[in-house]
């Protein structure tokens, strides 16, 4: 079987994804939805393709690496300039190259997009590869009520063979949008988690009640509320004494960095920002510290931070607008609040401090949740028979 992914190739959920596969004996190829040459470390089981990427591995050997990305960038704007749909024409020629059985793209914005115009301009008259494609994050709940996104995801989901996402409200805005075909079942694109490990991280880790550290997701943006999950925490001034609070986030978050110290100041205890680049482990051994994990956003689908918290005994506060219902039940396991409201998300970090029973009862709850649902094992299975119902379609 020989599968195209089309995707972000810098992202840990693309390399979580495909780790899921690399070691069935497909050929995997990987095309990134933008382009840039940064492949995440992890991704070295599957032929990407970029061009003169062989270059770029020998010119990081002889510490040419700058230079060689300047070199990239002047190739990229010229190639723009005279050439503007390079990059559509690029895809165009590794499809007719390689032939794959299954083009998977993943994420709507760029790679769906680029999937749909490439299969559309140019191969509008010749057979066009099976087509998966997988919703990720806001892709249509919020970009869906946006003028100028609207044509172009319903071109996407009615152009395409099967469909997947993360959360059951995207499979009926994907019906909404016009898909009428195959509908794959809802879990995580980051692949979820391998029992050993979640259970070596969870090793000594203190009762939820006992802990003195709150997480908050620290993004800030189009989508991120990070400042309202700060401006909440103020407000709660009066009963955190003791506790200490934690923000990861992006390495440029600077309005964050300025928030961060000046909220240390008013309520007077330590406020840490953790580096935009932290290891996925670290992150888990600080939600294993945590009383309280709070995530806030206007959308998203099942946020991996979300679930982080919920396998390390966290309670999650988690902002409605994401799919945090799938997941927690609201006032037992976790608490869903609207991401702009911080008189809400007060109210919810002052409950989760006072009800030591409620936090106890939901790490329990949420652990059996995340080995059920989010078992890599599980998931991987279901990835694999995904991918196989496709090319047995393929082959009829």
């Amino acid at each position: 079987m020989k599968i195209l992914i089309v995707a972000l190739s810098g992202s840990v959920h693309t390399a979580r994804w495909i780790s899921q596969i690399e070691e069935e004996g497909w050929d995997i190829y990987l095309f990134p939805s933008y382009d840039h040459l940064w492949i995440n470390t992890d991704l070295t089981k599957v032929t990407q393709c970029i061009p003169f990427f062989g270059l770029y591995k020998w010119a990081k050997k002889k510490g040419l690496t700058r230079q060689f990305i300047l070199l990239y960038k002047v190739f990229e704007i010229l190639s723009k300039k005279w050439n503007p749909r390079y990059y559509e024409k690029r895809l165009a020629g590794y499809i007719k190259k390689i032939n794959p059985d299954i083009i998977h793209s993943m994420e709507t914005q760029g790679a769906g997009y680029l999937v749909d115009t490439v299969k559309k301009d140019f191969f509008h008259n010749r057979p066009f590869p099976k087509w998966w494609h997988a919703n990720w994050g806001s892709d249509i709940f919020i970009f869906g009520r946006l003028p100028e996104h609207k044509p172009r995801i319903q071109s996407v989901l009615t152009n395409c063979d099967f469909y997947s996402c993360e959360c059951n409200r995207d499979i009926q805005l994907a019906r909404d949008f016009g898909f009428t075909k195959t509908c794959f079942p809802v879990y995580p694109n980051s692949g979820g988690f391998e029992v050993a490990f979640l259970e070596k991280c969870r090793k000594g880790v203190e009762k939820t009640s006992q802990r003195k550290l709150i997480m908050l997701k620290g993004y800030q943006g189009w989508a991120g509320r990070a400042l309202v999950g700060i401006r909440a925490l103020a407000r709660c001034k009066d009963v955190l004494e003791g506790y200490t609070i934690v923000l990861y986030t992006n390495t440029d978050a600077e309005d964050i960095k300025i928030a961060s110290t000046l909220l240390s100041q008013e309520i007077n205890i330590p406020v840490l920002l953790m580096p935009g680049n932290t290891q996925h482990k670290e992150i888990l051994r600080y939600h294993g510290m945590a009383r309280i994990s709070i995530g806030l956003s206007i959308g998203d689908a099942i946020s991996t931070s979300l679930l982080e918290a919920m396998s390390m005994g966290s309670f999650p506060i988690q902002s409605c607008t994401a799919c945090a219902s799938d997941w927690i039940k609201d006032g037992v396991s976790g608490l869903i609040v609207p991401p702009e409201d911080p008189k809400s998300v007060e109210t919810a970090i002052r409950k989760a401090l006072a009800d030591d029973q409620m936090v106890d009862a939901a790490a329990q709850i949420n652990k059996s949740k995340i080995l059920e649902d989010a078992n890599f094992e599980k998931l991987k299975k279901l990835t694999i028979h995904s991918y196989q119902t496709i090319f047995n379609q393929t082959a009829l």
